[in-house]
């Protein structure tokens, strides 16, 4: 008598899943790597890729970019060993973290998390040599390497950590305000018992932060970057918004003649670029003379800058509040800018991104979607927000919550720490945000009973968002 043929057992499917996954992930490195080939130069790049040449850094784009920049040119001049770079790290960590799933027999998890890559803005802007990008791949990486930490051996999760937390440092080398997004990360990988009580929790945070915020100073100065003024664009934008809204010029004296009347023609709250020095014409206020009176008269700019914060409270918060809405697309009527490059600013070196179907398609698809909530960074703040108010009765929490709030600080330090407006910044948040909104959702579906009036609470934030921000966007308000 015949038998029926055996279904393959649970270890063979999961194999199969496995390298269906890996090719998966592959091809979509591989299009991207295809669509911007060599890796789309913006200005920012190309001053960088101009300092990695000539091996004279200074502190206005990250130096240890610029630092592996120059050490990646013998092996291959121009952006693509760079864009190999970012895109290893990104797709590298979304492999960890489906291979995380996959090892816990939860396979329509896996693909799930590793479908999370396919954002379109994250493919699109991955495609660029930027430092928001490279930051987003490390964090990814990051990630993987927590999620396997907690289900290896004592000998592995060690490692796991110890590189985890060396990727989190390389991260804040990046961006002066990354220590927000990998302060949650960094305590995460800590062992349970540094973080087993209130206080110890409290303490391990405090050294994390001051570990994190000292790596970019620290790392300027072995590279032995010069300063370039860069903060001072920062304490300028903030000072232009408080002279603004409070009516009163907080400006040092600079030799101007009406500072009221000439800041009302230099101020915008999208960003602070009619400040710099490579406008046409140039602000009186702006960087050159700001520097120069800050040598001239011995200024130090964060304490002034904290001066005038406190003399003008609410001016402050005004000028910050009008970009935050800005910055995170809540209340707005139309787009700021192009949410996504698409080919390269003119260069020295002539490199060009040609045109071509594939980046066509993802630059197709990410101008779309940014017209949608996936592109306002307010509805994933929001977003994040809940995940944190549901995490307490799911069964991943451990992951959840650090993922959800390192999208959440991350996003909400932009009100503080941003003078421009550029998708871009909030890359890093919509895919954390993602991340832990799967996992969350994974659990859920997993549970028994499920916490339906935690729920409505948890999604409470983002529907508010969603509401008004449409409303903003189809009906004549404001």
């Amino acid at each position: 008598m015949d038998q029926a043929p055996s279904s393959p057992s649970p270890k063979f499917r999961d194999r199969g899943i496995a390298a269906l996954l890996a090719c998966g992930l592959a091809a979509a490195a591989s299009l991207t790597a295809l669509a911007y080939w060599p890796g789309l130069m913006t200005w920012d790049a190309i001053r960088q890729y101009g300092q990695a040449i000539d091996g004279d850094f200074d502190d206005w784009h990250p130096p240890i970019m610029e630092w592996i920049w120059r050490q990646l040119i013998p092996i291959h001049t121009g952006p693509a060993p760079m864009l190999i770079l970012q895109l290893a790290l990104y797709w590298g960590g979304f492999a960890l973290i489906a291979g995380w799933a996959l090892r816990a027999r939860r396979r329509g998890l896996a693909v799930a998390l590793a479908a999370c890559g396919l954002l379109p803005l994250s493919m699109a802007l991955m495609g660029a040599v930027l430092k928001d990008c490279l930051m987003a791949g490390a964090l990814l990486t990051t990630t993987g390497l927590l999620f396997w930490s907690d289900d290896s051996g004592s000998r592995w999760r060690w490692l796991l950590r110890g590189l985890g937390i060396a990727l989190l440092l390389f991260a804040a080398m990046l961006r002066f305000n990354a220590f927000l997004a990998a302060l949650p990360l960094f305590v995460a990988l800590l062992p349970l018992a540094w973080r087993s009580s209130w206080l110890r929790m409290t303490v391990s945070a405090v050294v994390a932060t001051v570990l994190l915020m000292a790596a970019l100073p620290l790392a300027n100065r072995a590279i032995g970057a010069e300063s370039s003024g860069v903060e001072l664009s920062l304490v300028i934008f903030d000072l232009g918004g408080i002279t603004e809204h409070s009516g009163v010029n907080v400006f040092p004296p600079m030799g101007v003649a009406d500072p009221m009347a000439t800041n009302h023609r230099c101020y915008s709250p999208v960003k602070w670029d009619s400040y710099s020095f490579w406008v046409d014409p140039l602000c009186p206020l702006g960087f050159d003379p700001m520097r120069t009176a800050v040598k001239a008269q011995a200024i130090k700019p964060y304490r002034f800058w904290m001066a005038a914060i406190l003399a003008h409270p609410i001016a402050y918060a005004e000028h910050r509040l009008a970009h935050f809405n800005i910055n995170t697309r809540f209340l707005i009527h139309h787009q700021v800018e192009r949410p996504v490059q698409a080919v390269c600013a003119p260069n020295d070196w002539n490199y060009t991104v040609p045109p071509n179907p594939i980046l066509s398609a993802i630059d197709w698809a990410a101008l779309a979607s940014a017209e949608t909530p996936l592109g306002w960074p307010i509805a994933w703040i929001a977003l994040a927000f809940g995940v944190l108010v549901l995490s307490p009765v799911l069964p991943s929490r451990r992951l959840i919550v650090p993922m959800a709030l390192s999208a959440l600080l991350y996003g909400l330090g932009y009100g503080v720490f941003s003078v421009a407006a550029e998708l871009r910044y909030h890359l890093w948040t919509m895919i954390a945000a993602l991340i832990a909104t799967v996992l969350a959702g994974a659990d859920l579906i997993g549970m028994p009973a499920v916490p339906w009036r935690r729920i409505g609470w948890a999604g409470a934030p983002l529907l508010v968002v969603l509401v008004l921000a449409t409303a903003w966007r189809v009906l004549p308000i404001g």
